[in-house]
């Protein structure tokens, strides 16, 4: 999933949202801007974390989340930011 997101801490809320969840994967900027998530696990905890970006943390502004299901590639082993 990526999208727009206006605001600070929006990349740590990712990952500790996603690590509640027992969700893999990582977060991070991309250079257009916007917020780019890889995350997999369980279908209905995936549905919860989507929930929780689209509010995102106080203080962020989430403009829009744009999804692409797939199947799960078992390549992370933990849920973290990349830089």
């Amino acid at each position: 999933m990526r999208g727009r997101v206006q605001g600070v801490f929006f990349r740590a809320f990712t990952r500790q949202t996603a690590q509640r969840l027992g969700v893999t994967g990582y977060v991070r900027n991309r250079e257009d801007g916007s917020v780019e998530t890889r995350a997999e696990g369980d279908r209905g905890q995936l549905e919860k974390l989507l929930e929780y970006l689209r509010e995102g943390p106080s203080h962020a502004h989430v403009d829009s989340i744009e999804v692409d299901w797939s199947e799960e590639s078992g390549q992370y082993s933990e849920f973290t930011i990349e830089y």
